[in-house]
């Protein structure tokens, strides 16, 4: 089990394989300031991989909710864009299917470089600054996910 006071001090979120990457985010032992938006596609990745798509997207709204409070940080937990983030990466999934969340993200720059456009093509108001969707799911109103 990693810890975060263990003293080993992780770089970055690819210093760690899949299952201690998940694991230690499920745990809370995942220190903070390497779980970064690359990461948050990661966790997305590997749950998507494992559990499907309604699972992947309740598993990691109920762990990031937990881990938020965990770290002092409540007030960054965004419901929408959260669920939004989980059904993004699983349409790249469909279109790039890879075994390695390091080759996809490869296949798939715009996650990382364009994510706000993404967001921006399914919604035609700022989801970023809305306390609706903060708090709440709010479905894409321009091009659904599906």
């Amino acid at each position: 089990m990693i810890q975060k006071t263990e003293g080993v001090k992780l770089n970055n979120h690819t210093d760690l394989s899949d299952e201690q990457f998940a694991k230690a985010f499920k745990n809370c032992t995942l220190p903070p300031n390497i779980f970064n938006h690359e990461a948050h596609l990661r966790l997305a990745w590997i749950h998507l991989k494992k559990d499907g798509l309604e699972m992947a997207i309740t598993g990691i709204c109920d762990q990031l909710v937990v881990f938020v409070n965990d770290v002092g940080a409540e007030d960054k937990y965004h419901k929408t864009l959260t669920v939004a983030a989980v059904r993004i990466v699983a349409h790249f999934m469909q279109r790039f299917p890879t075994n390695n969340f390091f080759d996809f993200i490869v296949q798939c720059p715009e996650l990382k470089t364009n994510f706000k456009d993404l967001i921006a093509s399914h919604y035609s108001f700022d989801i970023f600054n809305s306390e609706h969707a903060k708090m709440g799911y709010l479905a894409p109103d321009l091009l659904p996910f599906d």
